[in-house]
């Protein structure tokens, strides 16, 4: 296979995160020749390998992390929170150095050619009160509300550093209502007494 005459199959998928066996289909190649293919296409400066059986393309605008959540996690839903996502709401000014994203999936880091990841895990029936993001990109993403109790969340367990924020500018639609019904369905009895006592602490410096 010719190095350049897959390029058509990745234009034909769409979007500019991909992965081998998305090309693979495409294309109607087989893994190997796909991924040779796509080495090669490395090599040349058109594509970018983000981790393992993950591809990007290159020039055709800068590569959102976001983009890459969905490809991380193969048998995982996962979606964008906590510091991060306090960050998009412009709840936080300043820019996480990391992405960070909640997880059924283990714990853990993942460093990728386009960020670093840290992935922790909200047990299944806490995963929820997320959404499409409505600005640019395609990604899930945490409600305000559920990011700030997903921070105060997994405080309980990974120490009280990840409860304590910059300062926080909350905006009028903020719920502080909406942040206790979510305290409310966290199934653990001593984390939601942990939690609501943070959340007084985030009263207190507000």
């Amino acid at each position: 296979m010719r190095r350049r005459s897959i390029l058509p199959a990745i234009k034909k998928l769409g979007h500019q995160v991909f992965t081998t066996h998305e090309l693979s289909l495409a294309s109607g190649r087989s893994l190997s020749v796909v991924t040779q293919s796509l080495n090669n296409l490395v090599r040349e400066g058109v594509v970018i390998k983000i981790r393992r059986g993950v591809w990007a393309e290159e020039g055709i605008g800068a590569i959102s992390p976001y983009a890459v959540i969905p490809y991380l996690f193969p048998a995982h839903r996962a979606y964008v929170s906590f510091i991060s996502a306090l960050h998009i709401y412009g709840i936080i000014e300043q820019i996480p150095l990391v992405t960070t994203v909640a997880s059924t999936a283990h714990a853990g880091i993942i460093k990728t050619k386009i960020g670093t990841f840290y992935v922790h895990h909200i047990t299944p029936s806490f995963f929820c009160g997320f959404g499409w993001y409505k600005g640019s990109g395609s990604f899930l993403i945490a409600e305000p509300e559920k990011a700030l109790v997903d921070s105060l969340y997994i405080s309980a367990y990974k120490g009280k550093r990840f409860g304590r924020f910059p300062e926080l500018r909350f905006p009028k639609t903020f719920s502080f209502k909406k942040v206790k019904e979510w305290i409310n369905k966290i199934p653990s009895p001593n984390t939601r007494k942990y939690v609501r006592k943070q959340l007084k602490e985030v009263h207190a410096a507000k």
